[in-house]
Parts: C-alpha cells; structure tokens; sequence
C-alpha cells in the first residue's frame, strides 16, 4: 500500500521518507508538502527514492484544508490503497503568553491539530498498520515561550489515545531534541541555545538514533511515547529535576 508523510519537505519528514524506503522496503511513497516539488531538494529526494525502487509522489497540499486533504486521498490508486500515515507537519512560533494573539496561536494549532484530525477524520473507516503523529516533549514537560506549541501537541497525543480506544492504528511520538541540521527544534537552535538545553539534562541525538527511536515507538503497542535523550549525570546536578524525569535520578553510593 501507499505511505503518506506529511511534512515531508522538512528535514525529519525527508529523514523518515529514506528511512521508509531505504530500511523498511516501502514501495509506494505519497509526500506532501505546501509547496511540493518546488520545495528544496524534493527533485532530488524523489530521483533518489525512485532509484531505489520506490514510486514516489510529491504533491503540494496544505493537509489542514480538509478538501485539499480529501482530494489529495481521492487520488490514491486503488491497486496501492493507503495503508499507513506518518504525520510531521508542523510550524514553531515561540513567544511568552502575553504575546501569543489569536493568529498566532491558529498559525501553529492549524498544521498540527487541524491536519490531524482530518487526517483521522477521513481515515477512519480504513484498515491502516500505521498512524504515527509526530508531537513534542514540550506538550509533556513544558518549554518556555512553547504555550502554543505545546497545546498543539497536547492535542496530538490525546488523538492517539482515542484511536487506540476505538480499536484504530495510532502512536503520538512526543520527540526531544533532533541534532540534525534544519531537523525541527533542535536543528534550529543556537549554540548557546543547546548548551542551555544540556545544563537542563537533555541533549539531542542523531538521524540514526531518531529513526531508530521511531521504529521502536511504532513497534511498541502504546498510544504515546517520548522518544527524548536524557543526561542522568546532568539530572542529578539540577537543584530542581522536572517532576516526570524524577523517577529517573539515582542518588550516588556513599
């Protein structure tokens, strides 16, 4: 069956494109993107995909406008019908609450919780081995200036239970920090920015220790999960650990 990425014209929604075809043999690729083939290097990642043996399209598609997202399924062959969905879509918009108007806010809800649900809105009644969202660890320990973000992929992993409880494909994965170049959050960050992030007890990991984390998260049988990399030498240094990461904190032998 077809594979649709959302998001794939990002660094993590191309990551995982490769990741699809290179290691788990997908053959029938659907990427999406609001600009499509005239995003940077999706040309070259569709040639690259096709000789390897995958047929690959790469559609232009806004996935929260639920008729661009329904014509875009509508025209699925029938002979590779849809039979999994991994969701990457998403926008960062930081900024403390006082700042964060209306439009704000909907500019970063609208490509995650909007696609998201008509995604399972006009999925529902298919027989899918996969619903893999793509949320953050920002929706489970917090983030200064992520209330936006945040919210967003609250909503993300809530949608995963649901499905779950009603008998449907679905795994929320709520990712730390991706060391990848342009590869969300983490890739964007500054130096000083990361060393920020390491002194708080996370740091990030690489493609490979992404994609490994994805494959494990699918496999898992849960509804959410939080692929993130802690340092546990650096907990035990905080004078405050987040209260989720507590359990984690061993104190040294006398």
């Amino acid at each position: 069956g077809t594979v649709l990425v959302t998001g794939a014209t990002g660094a993590l929604g191309r990551l995982v494109a490769r990741h699809l075809v290179g290691v788990h043999g997908v053959r029938d690729l659907l990427l999406t993107g609001r600009r499509g083939l005239a995003a940077v290097g999706m040309v070259e990642l569709r040639d690259e995909l096709a000789a390897l043996g995958a047929r690959v399209g790469v559609v232009a598609c806004d996935v929260a406008d639920r008729d661009q997202l329904r014509a875009l399924l509508a025209g699925i062959e029938a002979d590779r019908p849809l039979s999994a969905v991994v969701h990457a879509a998403g926008v960062v918009d930081d900024g403390l609450v006082s700042g964060l108007t209306p439009e704000r806010v909907s500019a970063v809800l609208r490509p995650k919780v909007d696609a998201a649900w008509y995604l399972h809105e006009l999925t529902r009644d298919l027989d899918l081995a996969a619903f893999v969202v793509f949320s953050s660890a920002s929706a489970m320990f917090g983030a200064p200036g992520q209330g936006n973000y945040a919210a967003a992929n609250a909503f993300l992993d809530a949608l995963a239970v649901s499905r779950r409880a009603a008998g449907l494909a679905g795994v929320s994965l709520a990712w730390g920090l991706w060391s990848v170049a342009g590869g969300g959050m983490g890739g964007q960050l500054s130096p000083v920015d990361q060393a920020r992030m390491s002194r708080s007890g996370f740091s990030g990991f690489t493609a490979d220790e992404g994609l490994a984390l994805l494959d494990l998260g699918v496999q898992s049988g849960r509804g959410v999960l939080a692929p993130v990399k802690v340092d546990q030498a650096r907990l035990r240094n905080l004078e405050s650990v987040p209260p989720l990461l507590r359990g984690l904190v061993r104190a040294d032998a006398p």
